[in-house]
């Protein structure tokens, strides 16, 4: 069998930027840092001096903002952003940037922003707040094409002879101003999320996404995530933002994983507010342990509703387990596949190198839905003579039901049959509480990796949580 190690560092890139403009943290506003904790009244205040600061007056803004898989204050930060707004912009649009996730509905919404589900406008008079609706053609417009050459260069040569046109949500290019707030986290597609990536994959339509993420797996999760600085995905989206034009300004932040507690918190240019956070969330988001471990079990919190959400927590913890090893993803509360991509089921999840080697059968699928069936099924190898190999074995532990588990090449394990307590105390066995936000890697504290926090909710008896 082909050796398959276990990634530990991404590998350097030989040219750094691919073309585009990797923003500078030092242009950005900046409040807070690595290891800080800020106020709900400093984070108030900050949010109120950068848009004060902004020439909002008189314009249409349309903010875009995270949908519920995204751990982000969000209640706090727009009503601050109401604040700063009222009486200087003609109009505010709120759009959820969902990328292909299923829509939030009211209740969700009200949750999620701050405001009792059906009456937004007690809390945000005359705010429109509107999920992205990747479903419907009329919610995109086109921005125009990326070609070939420059699509090959700003893929560091991974593509060389695509075009790929790019749309976007329709509210986002018709106003004046489009801001996105958001998070920074270890991303298996892109590095670190956050920035222009809220609106290329996040409101865009499924040209780019599907291409984006494509170039992602060609690279694979497990050297892609939690790459620091411009990526070829990264390099990607930026190329797509700059043809928007809207003036886009960026309120980016560092979560402490699973909590309203803000750590950090930049405004600028998409490009130079996630600059600064990336660099914050990488000493934040990141946890290393010095040796593999064989077994995994992720416990997947509640607001991820099906494995193309929940899959994260395979993405995230991939890099720490052995070769041979396995990651159980635990989350009972998970009945499908996917709401949005039912094929995957027809596709099943297997390595890049069986998409590759057998490109004729599969080049006409989604290459998002193939992106994300490598990013579950991880590294691993195939040949006409051995078939395919991979590094790990991935089971779910699911109310997904046995037949289709199977069906779709992976393991099935019954939830019921999850003992948490015994797994715990299985030296073997890594058990994460809270799967999905912060990133494990293998290293050593002393050769300067410095140790994350880990995801600060509180745990109920379950060992779920919403």
């Amino acid at each position: 069998m082909t050796s398959m190690t276990t990634t530990q560092e991404p590998d350097t890139r030989s040219e750094p930027n691919y073309g585009t403009d990797p923003g500078d943290p030092a242009r950005a506003a900046i409040i807070g840092g690595v290891g800080e904790t800020l106020s709900a009244e400093a984070v108030s205040r900050f949010v109120s001096a950068a848009f004060a600061e902004a020439e909002l007056d008189g314009e249409r803004v349309c903010l875009v903002v995270p949908d519920g898989t995204r751990t982000c204050p969000l209640p706090l930060l727009l009503q601050a952003a109401y604040g700063a707004l009222a009486e200087r912009a003609k109009q505010v649009k709120v759009v959820i940037a969902l990328g292909t996730h299923q829509g939030m509905s009211e209740d969700h919404l009200g949750r999620h922003l701050g405001y009792v589900p059906g009456a937004s406008d007690d809390t945000y008079p005359g705010w429109t707040v509107l999920n992205h609706e990747s479903w419907r053609p009329e919610t995109f417009t086109s921005l125009g094409v990326i070609g070939a050459d420059r699509l090959s260069e700003v893929t560091g040569g991974l593509l060389t002879d695509t075009t790929v046109e790019v749309r976007i949500n329709r509210h986002v290019a018709e106003a004046d101003v489009a801001i996105v707030i958001g998070p920074v986290f270890p991303h298996e597609v892109v590095g670190f999320s956050g920035g222009n990536k809220y609106f290329f994959p996040g409101v865009s339509g499924p040209e780019l996404i599907n291409l984006s993420h494509w170039v992602g797996a060609l690279i694979t999760s497990a050297q892609m995530i939690g790459t620091r600085g411009v990526t070829p995905v990264r390099a990607l989206v930026n190329e797509a933002a700059s043809l928007i034009p809207t003036r886009r300004l960026g309120l980016c932040l560092v979560v402490a994983s699973g909590t309203d507690t803000l750590h950090a918190a930049a405004f600028g240019t998409p490009e130079d507010a996630w600059a600064a956070c990336a660099e914050i969330s990488a000493q934040t988001h990141i946890t290393y342990l010095e040796r593999p471990v064989r077994r995994v079990l992720s416990i997947m919190p509640t607001k991820y509703e099906d494995i193309w959400t929940a899959a994260k927590g395979f993405y995230k913890l991939e890099p720490i387990v052995a070769d041979g090893g396995e990651v159980i993803i635990y989350a009972p509360h998970i009945t499908q596949l996917s709401v949005m991509h039912p094929q995957i089921a027809q596709i099943g999840y297997h390595n890049r190198d069986y998409f590759l080697g057998q490109w004729e059968r599969f080049e006409n699928e989604p290459w998002g839905d193939l992106a994300h069936s490598t990013h579950l099924r991880g590294q691993g190898t195939w040949s006409a003579e051995h078939g395919e190999r991979n590094r790990v074995t991935v089971t779910l532990a699911t109310g997904i039901p046995e037949e289709v588990v199977r069906s779709v090449n992976l393991n099935y394990l019954n939830p019921a049959d999850v003992d948490i307590a015994a797994y715990q105390a299985d030296p073997d066995t890594f058990v994460e509480p809270h799967a999905g936000e912060v990133l494990y890697r293998l290293g050593s504290p002393q050769a300067g990796n410095r140790v994350g926090e880990s995801d600060g909710r509180e745990p109920d008896l379950a060992g779920l949580d919403g």
